[in-house]
């Protein structure tokens, strides 16, 4: 693995403001602010590489999770999901899994994505608990 992508804690963190309602997505202890991921890919302020998905491989590498049916058929399968590297050279869906599903079972073979490194998920922790775990588990994968 790449030493070099070693993260250092910054004491300084402080977690974006986010308000009641504000998206988050909870991956463990990592809460993610969905809606300011949007919010900066949408404005420019954070670069996110843009890629398509092959809907079917992707399942073939990941757990497919439990949706809420009554939601599936009201999401947008042309709006691009985020993926998250997690730990090292590994991505996860953080926002858009009922859109893959959705995907998957109408049969859409590819979807459109922004595609996350690990390094630029830090700013949109949830809290700093969830920023401290993230770095420690990060740098154990190095």
């Amino acid at each position: 693995m790449n030493k070099s992508r070693r993260i250092k804690l910054n004491k300084n963190f402080t977690p974006l403001p986010n308000d009641v309602g504000d998206e988050i997505y909870p991956n463990g202890i990592f809460n993610f602010s969905i809606l300011r991921i949007l919010e900066h890919i949408a404005s420019g302020k954070l670069k996110a590489e843009e890629e398509q998905i092959n809907v079917g491989e992707w399942f073939k590498l990941h757990i497919r999770g439990a949706v809420n049916e009554e939601h599936l058929p009201k999401v947008n399968v042309r709006k691009p999901v985020i993926q998250a590297e997690i730990r090292p050279d590994r991505f996860e869906i953080i926002d858009g899994n009922h859109r893959m599903e959705r995907a998957f079972r109408e049969g859409v073979e590819f979807i459109d994505s922004y595609r996350l490194k690990g390094e630029q998920l830090l700013p949109y922790f949830a809290d700093e608990r969830g920023y401290k775990a993230f770095i420690e588990y990060w740098n154990s994968k190095l």
